[in-house]
């Protein structure tokens, strides 16, 4: 539970940081909001890297999925617009994938 608590963390850390440069460069938003976009950016960071894992790309991997559901999320909740079809084809895609990679069994 802790790593998925993390990898949420991680999520909205990152798209909320994202999103404050996406705000300021694309929808002119002034520079101050690059301020906090930066620090949500290290809390990403840094919850990321509390993850446990034995090897980080497989960690990041396992991540993106989870990354993809936040960005669906936040289409939805921040964005108001609602996912289609194909955005939950490709969220189901990328989670089963995810899945894989976290629960596969490993060859010692």
């Amino acid at each position: 539970m802790k790593t998925y608590a993390l990898y949420a963390l991680a999520a909205l850390a990152e798209i909320a940081g994202c999103f404050a440069f996406w705000s300021w460069w694309r929808l002119d938003k002034p520079l101050w909001w690059l301020a906090p976009g930066l620090l949500s950016l290290v809390l990403f960071a840094w919850a990321l890297a509390l993850v446990p894992g034995e090897a980080a790309g497989r960690t990041y991997a396992a991540y993106g999925s989870i990354y993809i559901l936040a960005s669906i999320l936040w289409l939805w909740s921040v964005e108001a617009r609602v996912p289609d079809r194909w955005d939950m084809i490709g969220l189901a895609l990328c989670l089963a994938g995810g899945a894989v990679i976290l629960f596969g069994p490993r060859s010692a």
